[in-house]
């Protein structure tokens, strides 16, 4: 079997091979990356496909959002389609470009090629009901599906695997906070494999401060920004989305790294408040689990960014919270242990893979 992943961002998109081993595990075979807002889907797959003996068997998608509806992979027909639709005003930056894959996916393979949609929210489906809903009467918030949905699921799920199989005498994994630090940000709470809260709610824009996205921010100043500068609702948000966080900021660089090694007082101001709310988070999660066993960083910047794990996770020692300095300059990607040897709260980096998250989950079900 040959399963292609179809991995789609706002900007970007990932694409991976993988075949089914004698083992009968799957390992990947080829890899690519593209970048930039206006993609031509069916052009790139028809391209990857001329560099194929033949059809793949089935293609994964990550789906953003799948709402209340969608909380396990699903094959893809014309009623998931349409159902898709439906929720994409609740990702309107990522669903729609999810689904023109799929339709691009069968434009150059034919409608009887098997395609799966991997949800991103899926994994926080579950969430206990104190986590999953604002304070607002039913008929604002659940009933018209206001509530907390979470995000980077499919990273967040990878990140406590990888933990418990690194610890297997805790059971699940014990008490774990992951933080998946990339372009967008989020940081969950889980515990015994069950994730009791999460950074991102109703949309990716709620929680920590993000690469181009504000985090969280009180709701009465759309409406005053609105006013301010004669803008719709939609306008607002959309530079909450784009113009704010890091770069907006900064007003130099959405990367937190580069603003740490930045002497100037107000990249400096941006990186520290990046890492506070970090840190503010971690705090509440500590409460949340009544303590943690491990921490797990993942994502573009919780990678390779050693200048901000630092600072994330400093003056936490209370806690029994301790990098390793050395360990932690030295872990640059891939994967590293960075907690001090006499820590209590197990630090980790790990490269979060969710292309073989994805293919694992079609495989299942084809």
């Amino acid at each position: 079997m040959t399963l292609l992943t179809i991995n789609s961002g706002s900007t970007s998109v990932k694409l991976a091979l993988y075949q089914r081993s004698a083992q009968a595990r799957l390992e990947r075979i080829d890899s690519e990356q593209h970048s930039g807002s206006r993609l031509d889907a069916t052009a790139l797959l028809r391209v990857l496909g001329s560099h194929l003996p033949e059809a793949p068997q089935a293609i994964a998608h990550r789906i953003v959002h799948g709402g209340t509806r969608f909380t396990q992979p699903v094959r893809i027909d014309s009623a998931v389609l349409a159902a898709l639709e439906q929720l994409s005003p609740l990702a309107p930056l990522h669903n729609p470009l999810a689904l023109r894959w799929v339709t691009a996916a069968r434009a150059v393979w034919g409608a009887q090629l098997p395609q799966v949609a991997v949800f991103d929210t899926a994994y926080f489906a579950n969430l206990p009901r104190v986590a999953a809903e604002y304070a607002l009467p039913p008929q604002l918030g659940v009933d018209r599906g206001v509530r907390r949905y979470g995000f980077h699921g499919l990273a967040h799920q990878a990140m406590w695997q990888r933990f418990c199989e690194l610890y297997p005498q805790l059971p699940q994994g014990g008490r774990v906070i992951t933080l998946q630090l990339g372009g967008g940000c989020s940081i969950a709470a889980i515990r015994g494999g069950q994730p009791l809260d999460t950074s991102m709610g109703f949309s990716p824009l709620e929680g920590l401060v993000m690469a181009t996205r504000s985090g969280d921010l009180d709701p009465a100043s759309v409406a005053y920004l609105q006013t301010q500068l004669n803008l719709s609702g939609e306008q607002v948000v959309e530079l909450l989305n784009h113009q704010s966080g890091l770069a907006g900021l900064s007003g130099s660089d959405a990367n937190p790294e580069a603003l740490l090694a930045d002497a100037s007082a107000q990249s400096q101001f941006a990186a520290e408040l990046y890492c506070y709310r970090i840190r503010k988070y971690l705090g509440a999660y500590l409460t949340v689990l009544e303590g943690c066993d491990g921490i797990v960083f993942g994502g573009g910047v919780g990678e390779h960014a050693a200048g901000v794990r630092a600072r994330a996770l400093a003056g936490l020692s209370w806690a029994g919270i301790a990098l390793d300095g050395a360990l932690n300059a030295a872990a640059r990607g891939g994967e590293a242990c960075i907690s001090a040897p006499d820590a209590a709260v197990r630090i980790h980096v790990v490269a979060v893979d969710e292309n073989a998250a994805l293919a694992a989950a079609a495989a299942a079900i084809i």
